[in-house]
């Protein structure tokens, strides 16, 4: 300012009294790879690029089909196909049900199942706020047919290249802070072991995010032989980047579907033909069912299609179990979306060092396995793979609950917990931003100064929230930065200003152990 003195005056010169602020980073963005209806805005194509929604209306303006006019009936954005299969006996497994004395399995055409729509309807029922969508793709073409009794549900359309092309789409976004892939469990055994690996490895070198998986056969497990689905899922995850996953088991039933959204089209194709036999048996004819069906299959009635649909579900018994028997297949979802949720609730309200585990889930009904506490110890800690799988279970007078909060990384006393992981992650990244302001200043000890300042009002806000332990800041974090303390003389010549950072992250108390014991009777 010197230099600008020309004329005999009064000058101020302001400076600065406080410190620079830190921007924490956000901790709760998912990214959702995976098929949705359509991916056009505005006439421009976003196939493969990742795209940040605040809301579902969002989700809706770019990657849903747009509702023709009324009074024409919304359009569908997903239309998944059941057939009904008979049977003389019982079967042996699945969903069934018993229509006139003949048993029909209710079995998914496997092609037509995908679920990245609806578990993003799951994610802002849950709490979601901002996250990024990758689409892979456009729904492909049905099979034509139903899947068979008791086989792995694959579709075939899920392909592992469009995935992982997904996937790769997110190293230029440092911003989500989960990668989801609903649709991974759709692949077969090896494809999905392929993908999880992948995702590991991108979060892991990006030490950005982390992976949430959900487990191949948990939409359908045997009461006796899931344990195989356990132990597939632990083969197929490698071992790297195991400290940035978490899986979660099983799948949930849920009620993000509604009964509107499912009718006769979605039965056989829309073949309305292979239907009526089943809910109007020749032996004994319905009139009122056989003039709504003869409407629809002449294409003589002037109603819409839920409008039918509405009238046979008046008209049939039948064919209400059928509609109700779908709709309940098609709610089956893999948790992955509502637990991103969930975490997002948790991160808002508390923190992300709060361990995202006893709450609930919105627009569950139930779980597809209900596992008890000897059954979830096995999932919890694993000896020889030491991966661990966190359950969902249900709890008389509860309700349904996420009862664990573990990474992959069971057996690491550093990165067991999800909560400590994410923690670690929102302050190296939160530091990372904070610390480039310092690029290409002066190495000199006021320049170490500075950031050791930065970073101590950083770490000193996170202790007074919670995030760290300690009954003062000194018992929660430490921040050294100089020479001779993290530096050598070398150091500074090659250009390395180096920070050292010590926190003490706070852990959940995952198992509280009561001591009981009796104590004689005395007089007072």
């Amino acid at each position: 300012m010197i230099n600008n003195m020309q004329t005999p005056g009064v000058y101020i010169n302001e400076l600065n009294s406080f410190p620079n602020s830190v921007t924490p980073v956000p901790t709760a963005v998912p990214a959702f790879i995976g098929y949705t209806p359509q991916a056009v805005f505005n006439g421009k194509s976003y196939l493969n690029t990742p795209v940040k929604i605040s809301s579902f209306a969002d989700f809706q303006a770019f990657f849903c089909f747009p509702d023709p006019p009324a009074p024409a009936s919304p359009a569908k954005q997903y239309s998944p196909q059941y057939y009904l299969v008979p049977s003389v006996t019982v079967p042996a497994s699945g969903d069934y049900l018993n229509i006139n004395g003949t048993y029909y399995s209710v079995l998914p055409d496997p092609n037509t199942i995908y679920y990245l729509y609806n578990s993003v309807r799951l994610f802002y029922q849950n709490g979601g706020g901002d996250a990024y969508i990758v689409s892979v793709g456009t729904y492909g073409p049905a099979s034509g047919k139903a899947m068979t009794l008791s086989a792995p549900l694959v579709n075939a359309n899920v392909k592992l290249a469009e995935l992982q092309t997904g996937l790769a789409a997110l190293k230029s976004k440092p911003e989500p802070t989960m990668y989801i892939c609903p649709e991974a469990t759709l692949l077969s055994l090896a494809d999905n072991g392929k993908l999880m690996q992948s995702m590991l490895q991108q979060s892991s070198s990006m030490e950005t995010s982390v992976s949430i998986f959900d487990i191949v056969g948990g939409n359908a497990p045997d009461p006796i032989n899931y344990t195989n689905d356990i132990q597939n899922f632990r083969n197929n995850t490698g071992t790297t980047g195991l400290n940035y996953g978490a899986a979660y088991y099983p799948f949930v039933q849920t009620a993000v579907m509604r009964s509107s959204e499912m009718d006769y089209t979605n039965l056989f194709g829309g073949d309305v033909s292979k239907l009526a036999p089943i809910i109007n048996p020749a032996a004994s004819p319905d009139p009122t069912t056989a003039k709504i069906l003869s409407g629809i299959q002449n294409n003589t009635s002037t109603a819409t299609v839920q409008q039918n649909n509405n009238s046979l579900i008046a008209a049939n018994v039948s064919y209400a179990r059928i509609m109700k028997h779908i709709l309940a297949d098609a709610n089956v979802l893999p948790p992955s979306g509502g637990i991103a949720g969930v975490i997002t609730t948790v991160d808002t309200a508390r923190g992300s060092w709060v361990a995202p585990a006893n709450v609930s889930m919105n627009s569950l009904t139930d779980v597809t396995i209900n596992l008890n506490s000897e059954q979830q110890s096995a999932l919890n800690v694993d000896a020889i793979t030491g991966k661990s799988i966190n359950a969902i279970r249900s709890f008389v007078g509860k309700g349904i609950l996420i009862w664990g909060a573990r990474t992959l990384d069971g057996n690491s006393q550093d990165w067991r917990y999800l909560n400590v992981r994410r923690t670690a992650i929102y302050i190296e990244q939160t530091a990372k931003l904070a610390l480039k302001q310092f690029v290409f200043e002066p190495n000199t000890s006021t320049t170490w100064i500075s950031a050791t300042s930065l970073m101590n009002n950083f770490l000193t806000g996170l202790w007074k929230q919670g995030g760290l332990q300690g009954a003062k800041p000194a018992e929660a974090f430490n921040v050294r930065c100089g020479l001779g303390s993290t530096m050598t003389a070398n150091d500074i010549l090659n250009g390395y200003m180096i920070m050292s950072i010590m926190v003490a992250i706070t852990r959940p108390a995952e198992f509280i152990v009561i001591d009981l014991t009796q104590k004689m009777a005395v007089s007072k």
